[in-house]
């Protein structure tokens, strides 16, 4: 099961707070980094469709080391169903964004639409329907390029990238576009998800089937917003599925983690989950059932049509992706949601990427989670990716 280490430093966290609880007003800046010593700037973003995205940004290391010299900015954005807490679960000494800032990087978190950070609108109110029409499509067409112009402005400088799941999904269908690449210098995906076939956690095959059921039937949903409660609602309901393990929902979703903190895994599930829009789910579980990256499909073909001049939706041919984009990949072969076979079918869309310019790192033990959250990712993935990051800073 789950790898227990030895006594943990005290946190900054209030275990009686959980998921939506959060005081959203405080923001992740006053919550989780400055009380460690970081100094911390809170920002927002406006998406060409008028989403307000909270993105924090990390100038310096701990108590303010490393000043006065140009710092290579880095945006870490997270996967489905987390927002950028994700990234500052564990102690400084083993969490990604602290990390990044203590090596001499300028650190910007970002947080996805309708997460509880990024919540608001320039028009619209996020308890209406027509707040939640959206896929992941438009994280792809608004909500990166918003957050890149926006740190490549504050900073002066192309950005490094690092993606996790969805994080990763939707960097590989923007460079597949020609997006961001113009101010990107390299990009890290950590558990890289393109293609779901052979997704094997009997917690993600039933998500994955049940809103299959919503591309069938689309007048069954009642809310365009997967919020917290409606997803524990869901989670209750599986928890009768054989093969689902409810007192272990982290291993259920994403394979045996190796080298999970059991604190931390209790300090996620109080934080987690964050809202999605219903459609962000559809759309992946149409991926799990037809094997093919593409746009959303309205299934009809006249909304099709309508959306995209055409009675199927577009692929993201990842083949298009630039072969001299630095890129480097990291994926684990315990990782029951980015499956090994899946990951193998990316690569052999990356098969003429110049090989100077592609990292692949396989690490055995390693499942979906340990990227974010493993102990010992610090040792055995974090290094090798600054180390990636240094070699492309030209």
């Amino acid at each position: 099961m789950m790898q227990v280490s030895g006594a943990r430093p005290t946190r900054w966290w209030d275990p009686t707070v959980s998921g939506d609880n959060v005081d959203a007003g405080a923001g992740l800046c006053s919550l989780a980094i400055a009380p460690l010593g970081y100094q911390c700037e809170e920002h927002q973003v406006v998406t060409k469709d008028g989403y307000i995205l909270s993105l924090q940004r990390i100038p310096f290391g701990m108590n303010g080391s490393g000043g006065g010299t140009r710092r290579q900015p880095v945006l870490l954005q997270h996967g489905v169903l987390v927002d950028g807490m994700t990234w500052l679960l564990n102690s400084p000494e083993e969490s990604l964004a602290f990390i990044l800032a203590d090596s001499g990087f300028d650190v910007w978190i970002s947080n996805t639409r309708g997460t509880r950070f990024s919540r608001g609108h320039v028009s619209l109110n996020p308890t209406s329907r027509s707040y939640w029409d959206w896929s992941w499509d438009e994280l792809v067409a608004n909500d990166l390029p918003a957050i890149f112009d926006f740190v490549y402005e504050k900073s002066g400088q192309k950005l490094h990238y690092v993606g996790h799941s969805l994080g990763t999904l939707v960097a590989l269908a923007s460079f597949s576009e020609g997006r961001l690449v113009d101010k990107l210098k390299s990009a890290a995906l950590l558990s890289p998800v393109a293609y779901l076939t052979h997704m094997q956690t009997p917690l993600g095959i039933l998500c994955a089937k049940a809103f299959v059921g919503e591309v069938k039937y689309p007048t069954s949903c009642t809310s365009n917003n997967i919020n917290t409660s409606t997803m524990i609602n869901i989670l209750k309901t599986f928890c009768h599925h054989p093969g689902v393990d409810c007192y272990d929902l982290m291993t259920s979703f994403t394979g045996i983690n190796c080298c999970l903190n059991a604190s931390t895994v209790d300090l996620f599930l109080k934080y987690e989950p964050q809202p999605t829009s219903t459609k962000t789910m559809v759309h992946l579980a149409q991926t799990f059932r037809d094997g093919v990256l593409t746009k959303y499909d309205y299934v009809r073909k006249d909304l099709n049509m309508e959306s995209y001049g055409r009675t199927t939706p577009p692929v993201y041919n990842l083949t298009n992706i630039p072969a001299d984009l630095p890129m480097f990949l990291s994926y684990g072969g315990k990782d029951c949601l980015s499956d090994v076979r899946d990951v193998e079918q990316l690569l052999d869309d990356l098969k003429f990427h110049r090989t100077d310019k592609l990292a692949v790192q396989f690490l055995e033990d390693f499942a979906h989670a340990d990227f974010v959250m493993g102990v010992t990712a610090k040792q055995v993935v974090y290094p090798s990716m600054t180390s990636f990051f240094h070699d492309h800073d030209n």
